[in-house]
């Protein structure tokens, strides 16, 4: 008895892709970051590294014409899309219509620039987008602070952003977006892309950084006050903490003394530091500030 392989549902591919915008009459643009997949395996890729649960609301940003958004809802149970254009965002609904019609119910479009969102009528446990590579890092920190319910996710951003949104301390690539994305939890670099996929085909590959929600370091400080101390260290990285944090704290005598206060060498830089490290020298300014009157 020969088994029969099943099919995967189509995705969109170069043709679809560029018959869709040239029935819009949209052109890709830098402005916007809009580079569309458009290749299937790809596709294929992204969603099963996104390692989506069947029962999962996914939120997806700059869906753009719907290559990934079908491949998303092909793995999980709901697909809220964030889209600003505003040609896209009504075409995205008849293009799931067409190709997925026993899913059109589960696609939500909401036409809105990302950074503005705050609040969603189907709260989501998954991100899973392409970002585009000007707002990638502001749009995560933005979404993982505004959306606790986001448990882990998977986003393509442009390569070497990936690399400093993983890295670790020590690494010269570490920087702000590598603590901030910390204090949510684990993020990490789950593969590269080629330029060729897209269209317009972008200049330089992409990369994939999948992330775990975790639990911020025990602090007594506001993520507020502890991003104020990581904007400071590596406003001025290659300076010593004492050096870099001497406007923040008032005076280099008093990041000094908030440093020895948590437990850290004034001589050290930024960049060796971790999350629960500058969540120490944030209290330890707090903690030694004189109360109001």
């Amino acid at each position: 008895m020969t088994s029969v392989e099943s099919t995967p549902p189509p995705l969109l591919g170069a043709t679809e892709i560029r018959r869709l915008a040239g029935e819009l009459d949209v052109r890709p643009t830098k402005t916007l970051g809009q580079n569309f997949v458009i290749d299937g395996n790809t596709i294929r890729r992204i969603v099963a590294t996104a390692k989506l649960d069947p029962a999962e609301t996914v939120l997806e940003v700059g869906p753009g014409l719907g290559s990934l958004t079908l491949g998303l809802l092909d793995a999980a149970a709901r697909v809220v899309a964030v889209e600003i254009d505003p040609k896209l965002a009504a075409r995205l609904p008849q293009t799931v219509a067409e190709m997925r019609p026993e899913k059109a119910q589960n696609l939500t479009v909401v036409l809105s620039d990302a950074m503005k969102v705050t609040e969603l009528e189907h709260p989501p446990t998954a991100l899973v987008a392409n970002l585009p590579y000007n707002v990638a890092v502001p749009v995560v920190l933005h979404l993982l602070e505004h959306f606790p319910s986001l448990r882990h996710g998977l986003v393509m951003v442009q390569d070497e952003v990936a690399d400093r949104m993983a890295a670790g301390p020590g690494n010269k690539t570490y920087g702000v977006p590598s603590v901030k994305g910390a204090w949510y939890g684990t993020m990490r670099k789950a593969g590269v892309i080629g330029m060729n996929v897209f269209w317009p085909a972008p200049k330089i590959n992409s990369g994939l950084v999948s992330f775990e929600r975790g639990t911020p370091p025990e602090t007594t400080a506001t993520r507020r006050e502890v991003f104020a101390v990581i904007d400071a260290a590596f406003a001025q990285r290659r300076k010593t903490l004492r050096a870099a944090l001497a406007g923040w704290a008032g005076s280099p005598a008093l990041a000094e003394e908030a440093l020895l206060a948590a437990g850290i060498d004034p001589q050290a830089r930024g960049e060796k530091l971790g999350i629960a490290e500058f969540a120490a020298i944030a209290e330890a300014k707090v903690a030694h500030e004189p109360a109001a009157p």
